[in-house]
């Protein structure tokens, strides 16, 4: 004769085990969702090798460059569907025709322009990392789901034997309580450990399911700021060619200029020569230069309080959109230049260049077509292909400085201009362009390379970006 306390302990279990039957068949309903995304080879009853191999564990660096460069060409695949509707075409060359038609607003119109996309550039690689991240973390979740397999299949198999088979109803045949009362205990000892396993299992896919939409709401802001970026990118072409029809000069001149620097860079032997016969033997150039230099000697003679007031004006934010000069001398701007481009740096001044030499710049990895903007005030003295490096512009910055840039695929600046900070310069290709600069780069990602000159000798760029480009700086001295 069953007691009170054995009825109430069959009780307790039999409910125990119609939630627990519930609940895993909820996760069941997950589990089979989730066999059909995996390929058959994962499959529980696939037979198991005939010895256990040690399995290495995967290097998580290794894993997250392998997700980041399956996001890039996905990402890459989405760039191609996106396109501007003509009413926002109309709407932005509307813009560009309002615009106050004089050098100086289309020029600021451009840095403008130039800033808002380096920006989206950056949110841009930030969700790719992002997206990246997640990835890595579903994968991971996944494959612990499929080692877990074999797991599951014994829990539901259990749940299944139990609805076949189940144990006496003790208050509907009171005369099989002998078998009721061993159900009572079998099931006293098994329920806990399935209901251990099959939690797990519910909060492995719940962390799942969240991860995926992580991705695609990450996925949904991406595209947004995507279509934003082309429609800046479009933007920008409007003022380029705008700010051409402004600054057009003889074109025969140009075409001859340009001649002439492609032959004194076939002849020149280094950077340094390089520069010399440009601002030796370009009118432009020469002209340009004279006039940098004149202007600087000219600050160099004011007294304290006139360069104060210069000083303020400049750190106002608002120089004189007129000048021919750096608004402020090169080397009190460390710690404050912006990085050229939105990227990724892949080598520093002094690492291993691949060459057995040390690197007399820095690489940064872009995403293609990325804008490429003057990291400072600065004189166009060369803008075309050089040698090793590709295609190439040259400013010089004043105080002795020239900041060297290479690897770009499109210019938009040509030789004897002042640019100003900001401004851009050129853009990126779709894939790295092959240099000496660039050699033993493990990418196919289009890269950038920097480099520092003062009085025609390589420095370290670090001390004069920004910490948020960088880090800390460290000082060249």
């Amino acid at each position: 004769m069953p007691t009170p306390a054995s009825k109430r302990n069959y009780v307790i279990l039999s409910v125990a085990v119609a939630g627990l039957a519930a609940s895993v068949l909820g996760v069941s309903g997950w589990v089979s969702a989730l066999a059909q995304e995996q390929p058959a080879a994962a499959q529980p009853d696939s037979p198991p090798p005939s010895a256990p191999v040690a399995a290495a564990a995967p290097d998580p660096a290794v894993e997250l460059e392998k997700k980041r460069d399956q996001t890039r060409s996905e990402l890459d695949a989405l760039s191609k569907t996106i396109n501007l509707s003509s009413g926002k075409v109309a709407e932005l060359q509307k813009s560009i025709e309002d615009l106050d038609k004089s050098t100086s607003s289309v020029r600021q119109a451009l840095i403008d322009s130039a800033a808002r996309r380096k920006s989206l550039e950056k949110q841009i690689l930030e969700s790719e990392k992002k997206l990246a991240d997640l990835g890595v973390k579903e994968d991971a979740v996944r494959h612990s789901l499929h080692e877990r397999r074999g797991l599951l299949a014994e829990v539901l198999a259990a749940l299944q034997r139990m609805g076949r088979n189940p144990p006496p109803a003790l208050l509907v045949t009171p005369d099989d309580a002998l078998a009721s009362v061993r159900s009572a205990i079998l099931l006293g000892a098994v329920v806990p450990g399935i209901r251990k396993e099959t939690d797990k299992l519910a909060a492995d896919l719940g962390n799942l399911a969240s991860l995926q939409a992580a991705s695609a709401a990450e996925k949904t802001g991406l595209t947004t700021t995507m279509t934003n970026s082309l429609e800046e990118e479009r933007r920008m072409d409007l003022l380029l060619a705008e700010n051409e029809k402004l600054s057009r000069s003889n074109t025969a001149e140009l075409n001859a200029e340009r001649q002439r620097s492609e032959e004194l860079a076939g002849k020149a032997t280094s950077l340094e020569s390089l520069v010399a016969s440009m601002e030796s033997e370009i009118s432009s150039v020469r002209q340009a230069t004279a006039a940098a230099r004149q202007a600087e000697e000219n600050r160099r003679l004011l007294t304290d309080e006139q360069r104060a007031q210069a000083k303020a004006l400049a750190d106002s934010g608002v120089p004189d959109k007129n000048r021919i000069a750096p608004a402020y001398p090169f080397g009190e701007l460390k710690a404050k230049l912006e990085l050229p481009v939105a990227g990724d740096i892949l080598r520093q001044f002094g690492d291993a260049d691949g060459t057995g030499h040390e690197a007399m710049g820095m690489t940064l990895a872009t995403n293609p077509e990325t804008v490429v903007t003057a990291p400072a005030d600065g004189l166009i003295v060369y803008a075309g292909a050089f040698r090793s490096y590709g295609q190439m512009i040259i400013l010089d910055a004043g105080d002795g400085y020239h900041l060297v840039l290479s690897g770009m695929e499109t210019m938009n600046a040509r030789q004897g201009k002042f640019v100003f900070a900001g401004e851009p310069l050129a853009v990126m290709g779709a894939k790295r362009v092959a240099s000496a600069t660039a050699l033993a780069l493990e990418t196919n990602r289009p890269t950038l390379y920097i480099e520092f000159r003062k009085d025609g000798k390589p420095v370290d760029s670090r001390p004069w970006w920004t910490a948020k480009d960088t880090g800390k700086a460290r000082n060249d001295s």
